[in-house]
């Protein structure tokens, strides 16, 4: 099958460190081409991949700073559409824009909605609803208007997450540092249950982090490490004690939970959006609703087995798993397309 996968140019594919839609991007490329698929990825030019690379800009726009986010996508999605003759389906996993093309050419577009950004946007896919084909990354983040085709949770390679059963004494705190994601409640949770904590992250939104975040960091008890990369990020996801992800948002997905889990390290996380389906309460992690329940579930930690933990992210998000039921998906959008 010729597949042209199209990504997001906000960052490298993979990322470098932050950027979970790239991820997945690549993670779908790379087994897909191992699978025998002739695969293009459309993505920045300094991406790497095993497919064929085809790229309008040289760096991702969160790199180069000097140019116009705007006009790269422009760039970016119509170099795709002028090309579409050459691929027998489209993965689209750039959001909306995409899906305006969709009626103008003759390769059918698989949607993969990473995540609503803003309600301002459902119009967008609403209006393609009756001839779209959308995959929801978790049945939490579907929309009521919409219809689609499966839910199919995101999966990555076991062998590029080192199992820990040993753990060290602190917790830790993994993701984008933005008031939705909850890293002030972390804090919270770590000084009450008087364990140390790790932050690492990309810092969204600066005012945040400036006003409820810094005055806590003192490199000791509250250290924050940065922006790490995979190697680091697998270190120390695989030492916390538990990955604590208090969200006040409805997350659809949450990869930095599913990939702690695969080093064999426990997730508490508030029962929001799609932790239930990501997290198995008392076997891979703990499913809270308040700052004191997610202390007294770091009490709780002993009971659960990193092994546990690890079988839980293998047996449910293989990346094997992931491609198969991507295949299948394909197979079902081009015989509905030729019907």
């Amino acid at each position: 099958m010729k597949i042209a996968i199209l990504a997001p140019i906000a960052w490298r594919t993979p990322p470098e460190s932050y950027g979970p839609w790239e991820q997945v991007a690549s993670t779908l490329t790379e087994a897909l081409v191992s699978r025998g698929h002739e695969v293009c990825l459309f993505a920045s030019g300094n991406s790497i991949t095993s497919a064929k690379l085809d790229a309008v800009c040289a760096l991702p726009y969160e790199t180069d700073k000097t140019s116009d986010p705007k006009v790269l996508e422009c760039l970016h999605i119509s170099n795709l559409m002028e090309k579409v003759g050459n691929f027998d389906i489209i993965h689209n996993h750039f959001d909306f824009l995409p899906l305006t093309y969709s009626r103008l050419i003759s390769t059918p577009i698989i949607t993969t909605i990473h995540g609503f950004s803003s309600p301002k946007i459902i119009p967008v896919y609403k209006k393609y609803n009756a001839t779209a084909a959308y995959i929801s990354i978790s049945n939490a983040n579907r929309h009521e208007e919409l219809t689609y085709l499966d839910t199919i949770y995101h999966g990555v390679n076991p062998s590029h997450f080192t199992f820990q059963s040993i753990k060290e004494n602190y917790l830790l705190y993994f993701g984008r540092i933005h008031p939705e994601k909850g890293l002030d409640k972390a804090i919270a949770i770590a000084k009450k249950a008087n364990l140390p904590l790790k932050i690492a992250g990309l810092i969204q939104d600066q005012d945040y982090f400036n006003s409820k975040i810094k005055p806590n960091i003192d490199g000791n008890f509250i250290q924050y490490l940065g922006n790490l990369g995979k190697n680091e990020r697998d270190l120390i996801l695989g030492s916390a004690k538990a990955l604590l992800h208090p969200i006040s948002f409805e997350e659809p997905f949450g990869l930095s939970v599913l990939e702690a889990m695969m080093c064999g390290t426990p997730v508490i996380a508030f029962c929001r959006g799609s932790m239930p389906e990501l997290i198995a309460d008392g076997v891979s992690g703990f499913l809270v609703h308040t700052i004191q329940e997610a202390v007294d579930a770091v009490k709780k930690l002993e009971l659960l087995s990193p092994i546990q933990c690890r079988w839980h992210a293998e047996t449910n998000f293989n990346m094997e798993n992931m491609i198969s039921s991507y295949e299948e998906a394909y197979k079902n959008v081009l015989l509905n397309f030729q019907n």
